[in-house]
């Protein structure tokens, strides 16, 4: 009995099938988890920094000539990244620790081979975490690096922003590789219907 054989458009749709992708290893969804406690300790570590050394308000500028574009200034923030909504605090707690989840899950279900994607949620997921710890242990976000006309932030919020760019990037470099590997079906399918000459119906003949 002959095996079946796939035409040139099948085996190519099944060889860029991004389902073919095999299972997440324990390693690869560690990633994710290494990452975010990274973000969390080196942030939490920070704002212990600027809160012993620096009082409300007060500002230190390590490079004195350069203090108009950078320097630490010690606030506090109610609200998002960057300041963005404030009186808030009590609502971010609550997406955070749901966002943490949904990366969590979706890490779980995520195939192998996808290590900047999870650098990106870990980001995102330490950045969330490491401002969730502040508002339950002060009711507030410490804030404290200032580059001039932007909002003052710190370093979780840096990561958040991070992983949304890796993401970005990520789901662009996607879209292009989709719209290649369609081309290229539609190149082949083309080339199929050339290739093959139309049947004639044995019952005019």
């Amino acid at each position: 009995m002959r095996e079946t054989e796939l035409p040139p458009t099948a085996e190519a749709k099944t060889a860029d099938d991004p389902t073919n992708q095999p299972p997440a290893t324990v390693s690869e969804r560690l990633l994710l988890f290494v990452i975010a406690l990274l973000v969390i300790g080196i942030d939490q570590f920070s704002k212990y920094l600027v809160e012993s050394n620096l009082a409300l308000y007060e500002v230190y500028a390590p490079i004195p000539s350069l203090e108009s574009i950078f320097r630490f200034f010690h606030i506090y923030n109610t609200g998002a990244t960057f300041g963005l909504f404030p009186n808030g605090g009590e609502i971010f707690r609550i997406l955070a620790i749901f966002v943490s989840l949904g990366i969590v899950y979706f890490n779980h279900v995520l195939p192998g081979q996808q290590p900047r994607l999870r650098l990106a949620l870990g980001l995102q997921m330490g950045g969330a975490l490491g401002n969730m710890i502040d508002r339950f242990r002060l009711g507030h976000v410490t804030d404290f690096i200032d580059i001039g006309p932007w909002y003052i932030f710190n370093l979780a919020d840096l990561a958040v922003v991070s992983g949304a760019v890796i993401l970005g990037v990520l789901f662009y470099q996607e879209t292009r590789e989709l719209k290649a590997r369609q081309a290229k079906i539609n190149q082949q399918d083309a080339a199929v219907e050339t290739a093959v000459p139309p049947q004639t119906d044995p019952s005019h003949e």
